[in-house]
């Protein structure tokens, strides 16, 4: 009998996939279990991995893993897909694949399985994942395959005495680690209606949140943050405490509507206290140590890498290239930022750095300045020169008006605005 490694949560998906993978394809299951950070009890799920059937259940401590190599590169480069989301749930699918992998090739296994649907993005991430790692392991999917409906898991579930902590009864689907909570399904599904409080389990509703504003001192070396309020932590005790302050004070939620790699939309709420304060954090950080250019330039990488993020594509050479231009862009974001967190809002309230490129002596408006305003002058004219010589050759003899409908996109409007040969 050929070996399965299966990526298990324990949750209504993946605990039906136990029995149905020996039953439809004969195959003996070893599950996965990954410690990405999250609050469930693992040696109970490992248990229940075990009693359903399962021949071996590993669970893999990678919480330091992925602070080090996954969430670490992400804040270093700004990655926020569409701008909002931190990305957690599609930071931790390319680990978990390399652990799967890592699996199989210590327990002799040549498949490897998951329980994604075939609506959303993890299906993508996982396959495309392990198929770079080890192109010759087998994946399959079965819910995806079997096209295996909720109430037919239930039914399945109850049918071999599989047992769900929930009853499989929760109205959402959630996935969680470190870096964020994701929720969708259920209620969710209707993009007018709020998000249920029953969602949240991280953050406080902002209204109820504490009165007194509390400020946060976040220090980062070369992108990357090592201490809070003076006191050095590793990464993963920096993260977890951080999701506990700010999540105290309603910092963290994302009510998203997400366009999902295979061309569906999608209502997405997350929770990511911690992720959220950091990125605004280190952004001002770049604001006073990179350049005009380096910034701009940057943030066109930033949306390169959070689209190859959430679309699967981790271990591509593309996304290795330019990990290492972020690497090289963090050079000097070295400094200390503080932060405010007020009934569900961040605010920086100031910022250092080492290497700052800010000059208080060129800032300033008062005594101390040292900037060259007959300099300016000059700077003008070779300036707007390109502007002047276009004015005098295309726009001669145009009235102010006419300039000012052409400046708005009116051009149809005004006679003769397609030259004057």
């Amino acid at each position: 009998m050929e070996t399965v490694v299966l990526a298990y949560s324990g949750g209504l998906d993946t605990s039906v996939l136990i029995p149905w993978l020996r039953e439809r394809y004969d195959l003996d299951v070893v599950t996965v279990t990954a410690n990405l950070g999250s609050e469930q009890d693992l040696p109970a799920i490992r248990e229940k991995a075990l009693r359903t059937g399962a021949r071996e259940a590993f669970v893999e401590d990678a919480r330091d893993q992925f602070v080090q190599f996954f969430c670490w590169p992400a804040l270093q480069a700004g990655a926020l897909y569409e701008g909002v989301y931190p990305l957690g749930t599609a930071l931790a699918r390319p680990l978990i694949a390399k652990l799967l992998v890592d699996v199989a090739h210590r327990v002799g296994a040549t498949v490897v399985a998951h329980g994604c649907t075939g609506k959303g993005n993890d299906q993508v991430r996982f396959d495309v994942a392990v198929s770079a790692l080890d192109p010759s392991l087998r994946i399959i999917a079965p819910v995806r395959e079997h096209r295996m409906r909720r109430d037919e898991e239930l039914a399945y579930a109850r049918e071999h005495s599989i047992p769900m902590p929930d009853d499989g009864s929760s109205p959402f689907s959630i996935d969680e680690n470190l870096w964020g909570r994701s929720i969708e399904a259920g209620a969710l599904e209707d993009p007018w209606m709020e998000p249920p409080e029953d969602a949240y389990a991280w953050t406080a509703a902002p209204h109820e949140a504490p009165d007194r504003p509390q400020e946060v001192e976040i220090e980062f070396t070369r992108g990357i943050p090592v201490a809070l309020d003076g006191e050095p932590l590793d990464g993963v005790d920096l993260i977890a405490r951080l999701n506990r302050v700010a999540g105290a004070h309603g910092v963290g939620r994302v009510d998203h509507i997400e366009n999902r790699l295979i061309g569906i939309k999608s209502r997405e709420v997350y929770e990511a206290p911690a992720a959220i304060v950091l990125h605004a954090a280190h952004g001002e950080v770049e604001k006073l140590t990179l350049s005009r250019d380096q910034a701009r330039f940057k943030a066109k990488v930033a949306a390169e890498i959070a689209d190859l993020i959430y679309n699967g594509l981790w271990f591509s050479a593309l996304h290795q290239d330019l990990a290492v231009y972020v690497a090289s862009s963090q050079r000097f974001v070295s400094g200390t930022v503080r932060v405010r967190l007020y009934k569900g809002t961040v605010r920086v309230t100031g910022r250092r750095a080492t290497h700052s490129l800010y000059d208080p002596s060129l800032a300033t408006y008062g005594i101390g300045d040292r900037f060259d305003h007959r300099a300016a002058e000059g700077f003008i004219q070779l300036f707007g020169l390109p502007l002047r010589t276009q004015a005098h050759i295309q726009w001669l003899g145009r009235s102010s008006e006419e300039i000012l409908r052409l400046s708005a996109g009116d051009a149809g409007r005004v006679p003769g605005s397609e030259g004057r040969g």
